[in-house]
């Protein structure tokens, strides 16, 4: 089995790992719920995530949808804007470098356009017709191993690591 292919696969264990023991965990905590609405924007807190969503926006455009998929799905997820039906602002705390490159995968990242500030690392990518415009929150503390976050495709090679 090829290096690259081991690293894959391991990443992908580590990924369903860590969602199965998320689920376990959502299922047996408490979850609060809210709905505000002010200027505009529909506010939802459920499960320590926070969904915006513009009042002019149709539930089922594919921007909420994704919004929708992604909070449902992925436990990352703290918070999801959608100020328009083509346009996603989401904010993610991946829990280890494996699930940041799902996240880089999934929403079409280009490491070399990923830009960090502070404890933070954003970037655009898109999922079908959607601009995703993403926010990783403590990403930089995962990427300690910079050798690592290279391997794994999360940073672009520069030229003296050629």
């Amino acid at each position: 089995m090829s290096r690259d292919l081991q690293h894959r696969l391991h990443s992908r264990l580590e990924l369903a790992t860590q969602m199965l023991e998320a689920d376990a965990q959502a299922a047996a905590a408490p979850v609060s719920y809210a709905v505000v609405e002010t200027d505009g924007v529909r506010t939802t807190t459920y499960a320590q995530c926070t969904s915006r969503i513009d009042v002019t926006v149709a539930e089922d455009s594919p921007a909420a949808r994704l919004a929708r998929e992604l909070r449902s799905r992925q436990p990352d997820v703290l918070a999801t804007d959608v100020p328009s039906a083509t346009y996603l602002g989401l904010t993610v705390r991946p829990q280890s470098l494996h699930a940041w490159t799902w996240w880089v995968h999934r929403l079409g990242l280009d490491p070399a356009a990923l830009t960090r500030q502070d404890d933070k690392v954003y970037g655009v990518g898109s999922v079908g017709q959607v601009i995703v415009h993403v926010c990783g929150d403590g990403v930089p503390e995962l990427m300690t191993g910079e050798a690592a976050a290279r391997l794994m495709g999360l940073l672009a090679e520069t030229e003296s690591s050629s």
